[in-house]
């Protein structure tokens, strides 16, 4: 398995040394970075861009909003987990449409965490269930109906990777299901994503819970 790179972004400076201590102990997790704000870690990516971000909201000079505002269309390789203390169920949901991998709380498990790095990293989102929580209150309120016309647009082999995509596995995993290539899913799911009108993994999740898929 490949191994990851991954940066810190947090204004607290004991609350990034513990955890960067504690990321040196996951076996898949390779250099770990640091940067009090957004500004700083913009800086550090203009040399080298991390795999992973860990992501602070509440910061000085440039908060987690503005960051991931800047840094998901410009380095869109590079997957993003909001760590925070908060639920607030408006910031995560804005935040997911705009292309975050996913939210953890900050006092979340260590087995949690390293789960979070790898699935976001190979899968492109990590489904947990604050995310799960955030997208049918989310749903319930909108109170949207269902779009199965877009869903009778897809091929059946498409229908098949989508469906395989929303039970999280990786690329690899499902051309490994299929007995397909990873370049033939990759193909496969641009395709599904521009048929559904979404930009990434996160708008087909957020697409399945809309239309009743996942509950």
């Amino acid at each position: 398995m490949s191994r990851i790179n991954v940066c810190i972004v947090d204004d607290h400076n004991l609350f990034r040394k513990a955890l960067t201590r504690l990321l040196k102990t996951f076996s898949r997790v390779n250099e770990v970075t640091e940067a009090e704000h957004g500004k700083d870690l913009i800086k550090q990516m203009s040399k080298v861009a991390p795999d992973v971000i860990l992501l602070d909201l509440e910061m000085p000079i440039m908060n987690g909003v503005e960051t991931a505002e800047y840094v998901i269309p410009k380095y869109p390789d590079t997957k993003i987990v909001v760590l925070t203390q908060h639920d607030s169920e408006k910031y995560m949901l804005h935040m997911l449409e705009m292309g975050v991998h996913s939210f953890l709380f900050k006092n979340a498990n260590p087995d949690e965490l390293e789960r979070a790095i790898y699935s976001v990293h190979d899968k492109d989102f990590y489904h947990n269930d604050l995310i799960s929580s955030v997208m049918r209150k989310s749903i319930a309120l909108r109170a949207e109906k269902p779009m199965f016309s877009k869903i009778a647009e897809l091929s059946e082999r498409e229908k098949e990777i989508f469906k395989l995509i929303c039970e999280e596995l990786s690329l690899k995993e499902i051309g490994q299901r299929l007995n397909i290539s990873e370049k033939t899913i990759h193909s496969h799911k641009a395709n599904i994503q521009s048929k559904l009108g979404v930009k990434n993994t996160v708008g087909m999740i957020k697409y399945a819970y809309e239309n009743g898929m996942l509950k």
